[in-house]
């Protein structure tokens, strides 16, 4: 444990350092990492539900919009000028998704499977209609006005507590029951496993850092957009945990990042003037040649990235 921490405290000095360093990177660069460490907390958190729990959510953007829009109005209620303002913003917006985890996760984490998954799909569209038709959050012309306080330190600070709190709370003994659950259900519940307890708590821990994840997203974009967390947006993050590897911390984090800086490299290919011309257009065309990668990966490598060696790595004695 002490080593954890000695690890975090590491990680967290290093991101203030780097963070330092980048300031002066160019925009478009600056953008594309910022979107990596927001990916990073997104896939991360919803790697303890899908991959260390085995359920299936397809709602996370629907978590990631209420912890954006919680806290983009907060900032703009209070003038949104000062960092303890800000803080203060995601960590409220973080505790209004948890508390929206908990309001789906009480009546419906009974259910397992597809049926699961169809209810956070809903829970996702519901929580769209709902900021789509409140003057109070933009309606659907969005909000915006919000000052840009995300940083590469505050957003990569925020990975690395997702991270660092995930791994710990599965590492734990009382996270055990987390994998007990994922491995057989009926098998926990008969040794004495609560395993809608732990199911909610999943739910609950993931939410909250989606939350963080949608507040750290609207003080970077300095605006939001219902449109900006739909069905999509919540595939996108399933994506990439499966393609990491279901309850493999590593390769969720890896394949998080190379999802996000995948599409602005076939961008930058298809730029490439000493490119052949129908290599060209190939790239222009990125999301389907992004798209057949994504399936030749899951061809060659079902279990995902780091699946075989890393998935139950808390599974060993």
């Amino acid at each position: 444990m002490r080593d954890r921490r000695l690890l975090l405290l590491a990680a967290l000095v290093a991101c203030g350092v780097g963070a330092h360093f980048a300031a002066g990177l160019n925009p478009y660069y600056y953008d594309v990492l910022v979107g990596v460490g927001i990916n990073l907390i997104l896939a991360a958190s919803l790697n303890l539900v899908n991959g260390h729990t085995g359920q299936f959510s397809l709602g996370h953007a629907g978590f990631m919009a209420v912890g954006a829009y919680a806290s983009a109005w907060l900032t703009l209620r209070a003038g949104g000028g000062s960092t303890l303002v800000f803080v203060l913003a995601l960590l409220a917006g973080g505790a209004a998704a948890g508390l929206a985890g908990l309001a789906v996760g009480l009546p419906s984490l009974r259910l397992r499977g597809d049926y699961l998954a169809i209810v956070t799909l809903g829970f996702n569209e519901i929580i769209r209609g709902v900021i789509g038709n409140c003057e109070a959050l933009g309606a659907q012309r969005g909000l915006g006005g919000m000052l840009r306080h995300t940083d590469l330190f505050w957003t990569f600070t925020g990975a690395i507590l997702t991270v660092y709190v995930v791994t710990s709370l599965v590492g734990s003994t009382y996270g055990r029951g987390f994998l007990a659950v994922r491995d057989d259900e009926i098998a926990a519940e008969a040794v004495g496993i609560g395993t809608t307890k732990y199911k909610v708590l999943a739910f609950v821990v993931a939410a909250f850092f989606a939350g963080i994840a949608g507040g750290l997203y609207a003080h970077f974009k300095q605006y939001i957009n219902p449109e900006g967390f739909n069905f999509f947006r919540s595939m996108d993050i399933v994506v990439m945990v499966i393609l990491g590897g279901m309850g493999s911390t590593a390769g969720v984090c890896v394949a998080a990042a190379l999802l996000t800086v995948l599409p602005e490299g076939l961008r930058w290919v298809s730029h490439l003037a000493s490119l052949p011309a129908w290599l060209q257009h190939v790239a222009e065309n990125r999301m389907i040649l992004y798209s057949l990668l994504l399936i030749v990966l899951m061809l060659t490598r079902p279990q995902g990235l780091f699946g075989p060696r890393t998935a139950r790595a808390h599974d060993r004695p």
